[in-house]
């Protein structure tokens, strides 16, 4: 039986010009699933997802359902191994994916020390390689996104794992699903149009 196609292109918002197909076996085999928009369970589609390739535009990749877990940003290209992608020894590592739309305007976005928005603050409206030597704070534990999309990284020169945030507020890290919340925040960058 030929390769099946699902798609999920709910009423987001988002342009169907983002593209990102999923296939349940390494090196774009078996059966596949293609998506315009975000999806908080993988498995309603495919039994498990071993690759996937992206055709346009930028997506988040979470090894857990509802955008929890550990998680890659991917862009335009091939990724014949998510275990190599997602830098894990679990099989079927993705299981939620969420499109991030392109951002045109302004940066900003306030960083704090301390939960609820308490302690040092600082605001960003660019990239910032290290958090430690920019702003001397020793722990970033809520952010106020006012504007655009943003990564952040656990260590500094934009390296380590990531978490991705869209404008809102974040009072508690800790609560942001990435597992163990032992990530400290090392560096920022914005997640521009060149995706």
């Amino acid at each position: 039986m030929g390769e099946k196609k699902n798609y999920c292109y709910r009423g987001t918002g988002y342009p169907r010009s983002s593209i990102i197909i999923f296939y349940e076996e390494k090196n774009f085999q078996g059966r596949s699933y293609e998506t315009s928009s975000d999806c908080a369970e993988l498995t309603s589609y495919l039994s498990r997802c071993n690759s996937c390739r992206v055709e346009s535009g930028c997506f988040m990749v979470y090894e857990r359902s509802n955008f929890m877990g550990h998680q890659m940003l991917v862009r335009r290209g091939e990724y014949p191994d998510n275990q190599r992608l997602m830098g894990m020894s679990m099989s079927d590592c993705i299981r939620s994916c969420r499109m991030i739309p392109m951002h045109r305007g302004p940066f900003r976005m306030r960083i704090y020390e301390r939960e609820n928005f308490s302690g040092q603050m600082n605001e960003l409206m660019d990239d910032c390689d290290s958090i430690q030597e920019r702003y001397r704070m020793s722990d970033c534990q809520s952010v106020h996104v006012m504007d655009g999309h943003w990564l952040l990284y656990e260590q500094p020169s934009f390296r380590g794992r990531m978490l991705y945030l869209r404008p809102g507020e974040y009072r508690r890290m800790r609560d942001m699903g990435t597992g163990p919340m032992d990530m400290r925040i090392g560096s920022i960058g914005r997640i521009m149009e060149s995706c």
